[in-house]
């Protein structure tokens, strides 16, 4: 019995490593964090400062805040996205400081588009700097892959 559930582990193991192997060669998205659509911005602000988060950057007259607790990012974003997004900034870690080398955002397009997945909104090829890309994972949830340099 030992033996047959010994197997079944080792096989188990086997097949997952198969079915999750990255073909994008551990493409570098930058910072993640998650951004949400808010109801009431102070309100909002009080509530995750409850829980530990602080002030990282933002401006609340501009309807968006950014909380930080430890490695966890969180934007506060009161009209400006219809939905919660996940959100990645390439050329930035967890502290919005810069990182150097890091993979442009229209490489992270060019790899993504190779790979198949469906962009909803692309960015300029033809430019360099800040742009963004939108897509959505298989179950709908939008991911804002957004490069502010």
């Amino acid at each position: 019995m030992k033996k047959i559930l010994f197997f079944l582990l080792l096989m188990s193991n086997f097949v997952f490593s198969q079915t999750t192997q990255n073909t994008s060669k551990n493409l570098e998205l930058g910072a993640f964090s998650v951004s949400l659509n808010v109801k009431d911005l102070k309100k909002s602000v009080e509530f995750y400062q409850k829980l530990g988060f602080t002030y990282k950057n933002g401006n609340i007259d501009q309807n968006w805040i950014v909380l930080k607790n430890g490695n966890t990012v969180i934007g506060l974003f009161q009209g400006m996205f219809p939905v919660n997004t996940i959100t990645f900034n390439p050329g930035w870690d967890q502290n919005a400081q810069e990182v150097n080398p890091f993979t442009d955002v229209r490489e992270i397009q060019k790899i993504l588009k190779k790979e198949g997945v469906k962009l909803d909104r692309e960015a300029d090829e033809k430019t360099k700097g800040p742009d963004y890309i939108f897509l959505k994972d298989p179950d709908g949830n939008p991911i804002l892959i957004d490069q502010h340099r």
